[in-house]
């Protein structure tokens, strides 16, 4: 399914920051080129993780807006069959 395909890739991304943060953590300030390819593969996680919020926020807006429409439709049918509503 696409939702648990993309939960999947949120999860990785998320375990790969994490081990990139530890990875960070004992890395000595005097060794450059380690810093600037750790702080490249934060950036590339970080923008992977934004794309996936981006795309969970858009899922549940569309989710509000379904469910609004279902619950005009449902007043709007219960309006019509003579039913009051609250």
């Amino acid at each position: 399914m696409p939702g648990e395909t993309a939960s999947a890739a949120g999860e990785a991304l998320l375990r790969r920051m994490q081990r990139l943060l530890a990875r960070a953590a004992t890395v000595r300030g005097s060794d450059c080129k380690q810093l600037l390819a750790l702080l490249d593969d934060i950036g590339t996680t970080r923008r992977g993780l934004l794309r996936e919020c981006a795309e969970i926020e858009g899922k549940m807006r569309q989710a509000t807006v379904r469910a609004s429409a279902i619950g005009a439709y449902l007043r709007n049918s219960q309006v019509h069959r003579g039913k009051r509503h609250n």
